[in-house]
């Protein structure tokens, strides 16, 4: 009796472990792709701006190319504009936990 207990325990505990694995695998292959979502959209915003700011200035002003990039002055305005707003979201966020680890904890009794 003791003996077939023991293999069912033995076997619940494999199949919960197998059943992990599965499902961590399926969770990691999920961030896998958002991962390299990520990073390809970084990367067209990377050369995106790049042709915008360094080759964009050596095309005829004339051509057609320019129809497809916004002004140069937002080349500027809108990477210092995206600094600030990171800058102040993690000045809140530092801020926020600061006074967070600071207020008393109240003792359960």
């Amino acid at each position: 009796f003791r003996h077939e207990s023991k293999t069912n325990f033995t076997s619940s505990v494999i199949n919960n472990k197998i059943s992990t694995l599965r499902v961590g695998k399926m969770v990691a292959g999920l961030d896998q792709t958002v991962g390299m979502a990520m990073m390809g959209f970084a990367g067209a915003i990377f050369a995106y701006y790049t042709i915008w700011v360094i080759v964009l200035p050596f095309v005829d002003a004339d051509h057609i190319v320019h129809q497809y990039f916004l002004p140069r002055m937002y080349a500027v305005t809108l990477p210092l504009l995206a600094g600030v707003a990171l800058l102040a979201f993690i000045g809140a966020f530092v801020l926020y936990m600061t006074n967070k680890s600071k207020k008393p904890k109240e003792k359960s009794s």
